[in-house]
Order: structure tokens, then C-alpha cells, then sequence
């Protein structure tokens, strides 16, 4: 008897080629600068130890934007004020972990398609992320 595991497919970097036209079609047109500004402000008050700016990668899942995340530094600390979590996740995680609460908190701001549905994507994604945990505890 032989048995197949399924692994879930990752998230792959976006070429630099299509970085243009990523955060429009991930936040729409209307709110790409508010957003982009909310997940790196967010980013700042999650890890105040080890987030100090710098290149972000994007992020695309089956031909989809999905999320940003910091290159700065391979892990980052949460510890910020905005959760209750405690730990130090990597940097794609973190990123997914900003990019979740930025969608969250625009939403109650904005009514968009692409808030909620970009919401619904990347939180999706994340229960089959490795650090699903983690993920799931910092933006509980």
C-alpha cells in the first residue's frame, strides 16, 4: 500500500518585474498607499525590537498577491502592543502576521472587496503555513 502526502504549496517571491502592479491588486488602487503605510506601521509596533524598516518581498499564491513580509532579518521578535502574543516567529510569518492585522484594522475603515477577500485568502493560506500556530495566536 502506498501513500502520498500532499504538501502544501508555498507562497513564491513576486518578480521584480510584476512588484508594480502587486499592492493595487492586493489592496486596490484606491488604498495601496494606506496600506502599504498600515502593514510597515504595524510592522514597527509588533517587533519595536527588531523591525527598523528596510526592503520588503512580496508575496503570491497561485497566481495571487497574497502578503508582504520584512527581509531585513530572518526572525523577528513579537512583542509589541497590539497582541497579547510573546515569541519570535520568522520573516515570512511575520510579515503574514502585519499584513492580517493591516486587512483587519483598514477593514473597519473601508469597505473593499479586497480587504475581505484578501483577508480571506492569506488567512486560509495560513492554516497550512508551518507556523500556523503562531500565526493564529498572535492575531487572536
Amino acid at each position: 500500500m502506498s501513500t502520498s502526502v500532499i504538501a502544501p504549496q508555498s507562497a513564491t517571491i513576486v518578480p521584480e518585474a510584476s512588484r508594480p502592479e502587486f499592492l493595487p491588486t492586493l489592496f486596490g488602487r484606491s488604498l495601496l498607499i494606506v496600506a502599504e503605510d498600515a502593514v510597515y506601521s504595524l510592522m514597527e509596533r509588533l517587533s519595536p525590537l527588531d523591525y527598523g524598516g528596510g526592503f520588503w518581498a512580496f508575496y503570491e499564491h497561485e497566481g495571487k498577491p497574497l502578503f508582504l513580509a520584512p527581509q531585513s532579518k530572518s526572525r523577528f521578535r513579537i512583542t509589541g502592543e497590539i497582541t497579547g502574543f510573546q515569541g519570535e516567529v520568522s520573516a515570512e510569518a511575520a510579515g503574514i502576521i502585519a499584513t492580517l492585522f493591516a486587512f483587519s484594522h483598514l477593514s473597519f475603515q473601508y469597505q473593499s472587496e479586497h480587504l475581505s477577500e484578501g483577508y480571506g485568502r492569506l488567512y486560509a493560506y495560513s492554516a497550512d503555513h508551518p507556523e500556523a500556530v503562531e500565526i493564529f495566536q498572535a492575531i487572536d
